[in-house]
């Protein structure tokens, strides 16, 4: 699908405050010609008028007004973005400037350059020539009035300032993407995003039983599930890359700019193969779990810090022949292989527990008890498709 102009997205909030496209052309700097036909192209791509055009000037029609919604919502993330630039550099922007004239192009290589970390990966990751990315990156530092990017080495260091502005402008980006979403799902095109960031705790049930009965009902939905560590998770959330991390929350919540929604709480058991020795001792002592070899999650993750707690408050030293793993799909064949164990939630391991491949040893763990829930981002506004995602999870509790 064509991309949409960036300043011309922005624009349409004006039109409407305008109330003539004569008025709001003189507003944003074109001529009424110019402004008419970026409309059009922006009607073409949602497939529908946005404007109702009378001798008296113009009117939003319902998609209309879902997109200015949508283009308003932009414009103050793009606002906010400079606002906090401002407070944080002590180069600040050129007060002068009009916000639209930052391009979706020089946003676009602002992103890939602090994703990426260089010119040339952020050129081959957009599929530009890297004079062309160097060309945006310079322009855009011109337009800002910023020092965005130092070169260090063999690579590009974003510094705060870029990394604030690539963050607000994924963010209108996909205020840009729902936006459309919404006026397609009016016409009965109910194709919406969802994108989910899925942490150990909903792998095996909780996510796949939540897909399975969107799909039922919405079987055009694009769905995509991000897999890995929590930090890369939360930060293509903020990105607006997904818009949900299910899974284990976190105490308190790493950054302000999120918000947490509990669901439920699971413990923690300790998970063997069947015919594991120790299953024949109705309670396992601490000193005898830590003779144990275990499969343990990564560090700085709330398991791992279970972990460690259980054995701490027995006065126990904590077993050092562990082996870190983050897959469970590797956790299970290494504890179907060998007497080791794992700390893992009964739900994780249901299945296996089910066909008898697995056991749980003795009793949930005490004060394991971790809280499994949504996390999204704040003044996050869900399209239909992910608003009914979203009542899916809820309900699964």
């Amino acid at each position: 699908m064509q991309e949409i102009n960036l300043r011309h997205f922005l624009a349409l909030s004006v039109m409407v405050d305008a109330g003539s496209l004569s008025a709001a052309a003189k507003r944003v700097h074109l001529s009424q010609s110019a402004l008419t036909q970026a409309l059009r192209k922006i009607e073409t791509l949602a497939g529908t008028s946005l404007f109702n055009r009378t001798g008296f000037g113009i009117t939003p029609t319902t998609a209309g007004k879902r997109l200015v919604h949508r283009s308003k919502r932009a414009l103050k993330l793009l606002n906010r973005a400079k606002r906090e630039i401002r407070q944080n550099e002590s180069v600040g922007l050129n007060p002068n400037q009009p916000s639209w004239h930052v391009t979706a192009g020089q946003l676009r290589a602002l992103i890939a350059i602090v994703q990426t970390g260089g010119y040339s990966l952020a050129a081959r990751k957009l599929g530009l020539a890297q004079p062309t990315i160097y060309r945006a990156a310079k322009d855009l530092e011109a337009r800002t009035g910023l020092r965005l990017f130092q070169r260090s080495d063999k690579s590009v260091v974003a510094n705060k300032a870029a990394q604030q502005m690539a963050r607000y402008a994924a963010l209108i980006f996909a205020e840009i993407r729902q936006g459309l979403e919404e006026v397609h799902e009016e016409q009965g095109h109910m194709q919406s995003r969802v994108s989910v960031g899925c942490l150990p705790l909903a792998r095996v049930e909780l996510l796949p039983l939540a897909v399975t009965q969107l799909l039922q009902t919405y079987p055009d939905a694009s769905v995509s599930i991000l897999d890995g560590p929590y930090s890369e998770q939360l930060q293509a959330l903020r990105y607006g890359q997904i818009d949900w991390i299910i899974g284990a929350l976190r105490k308190p919540p790493p950054t302000s700019d999120i918000q947490q929604q509990h669901l439920f709480d699971e413990p923690l058991v300790i998970v063997v193969r069947t015919g594991h020795p120790m299953l024949t001792r109705a309670t396992p002592k601490p000193v005898a779990l830590a003779q144990l070899e275990w499969i343990v999650p990564a560090k700085h993750t709330p398991a791992r810090a279970l972990f460690h707690d259980f054995f701490s408050k027995h006065d126990v030293a904590t077993p050092r022949k562990v082996i870190e793993c983050s897959s469970l799909i590797t956790t299970r064949g290494l504890l179907h292989d060998s007497d080791r164990a794992a700390l893992l939630s009964p739900s994780q391991v249901r299945r296996d527990i089910a066909t008898m491949q697995l056991a749980i040893l003795g009793k949930p763990l005490p004060n394991t008890c971790r809280s499994i829930g949504v996390t999204v981002r704040k003044d996050w506004e869900p399209t239909i498709v992910q608003k009914a995602f979203t009542e899916i999870i809820q309900a699964q509790t």
